[in-house]
């Protein structure tokens, strides 16, 4: 373990999702990442800008933060059903990097991120898909319930068509907005568990366009589900977002 010099996950999941923003609260950033195709070669912002123009993403290209180069990520782009030639682009990637034989190179985890503001199609055909036929082997999978802000504004909603005044809907909200969210979480595990290659674990996100916003559950969700002491070590040292969590760890080990 000690020759891995960075902390590797995939980030997939439909577009905007949220992916980008996650990525940077992880690494305390404002900051877009800087991308380097895999020999570690820079890739300049026009470039990358042009093709993602074109709608092409390259799931190779690693994205780096400076204020945190300890993590390297690579986003699969928004894979639908229907697309084959980019889902299986995505897989051959996965299966190929999770047993790497250069340890700089093998992917750690992966996070698929699952918005909530698109909840009542939250388990889609392309999410079936990635689960029943892509095996990541010894690299765990955690979903992520992004944008759980959104189920506030359907929470108003619910409680204002039941006949409430908007201040005592408001008052209610956040308690509505809970129960929704184990409604929808209770649904996608229901769906997801069902397959062949289930998630290791599932964690929802709230407040994600904050600066400030609190990482820890997703930290620890993911250092849970690690199969290998020395990477959950390596994923601790590496994260920034929580000191407590640095504490905790070494405490407990």
């Amino acid at each position: 373990m000690k020759n891995i010099k960075h902390f590797r996950i995939v980030v997939m999941g439909r577009a905007n999702a949220g992916k980008t923003t996650i990525l940077q609260r992880i690494c305390n950033s404002t900051d877009k990442p800087e991308i380097f195709d895999g020999e570690g070669n820079k890739i300049e912002d026009v470039v990358v800008q042009g093709t993602l123009m074109r709608g092409h993403h390259d799931i190779k290209h690693e994205l780096v933060f400076k204020s945190n180069p300890g993590f390297v990520f690579h986003d699969s782009g928004g894979f639908e059903a229907g697309t084959t030639l980019q889902f299986d682009q995505m897989r051959n990637f996965v299966v190929d990097h999770a047993a790497m034989e250069r340890v700089n190179k093998r992917i750690h985890a992966i996070w698929f991120c699952i918005p909530m503001t698109d909840c009542h199609r939250a388990v889609t055909a392309a999410e079936k898909k990635f689960f029943n036929e892509c095996d990541t082997g010894h690299v765990p999978v955690i979903v992520l319930l992004t944008k759980v802000d959104a189920l506030y504004l359907t929470a108003i909603r619910e409680l204002l068509d039941g006949g409430l005044a908007i201040a005592e809907a408001k008052e209610r909200a956040a308690e509505r907005q809970k129960g929704l969210l184990e409604k929808w979480l209770t649904h996608i595990k229901c769906e997801l568990d069902k397959c062949k290659y289930p998630p290791k674990g599932y964690v929802s996100l709230q407040k994600m366009h904050h600066e400030d916003a609190d990482c820890t559950a997703l930290m620890e969700s993911t250092a849970e589900v690690m199969n290998k002491e020395g990477l959950q070590k390596l994923l601790i040292s590496t994260q920034q977002s929580s000191i407590q969590l640095c504490i905790e760890y070494a405490v407990w080990k």
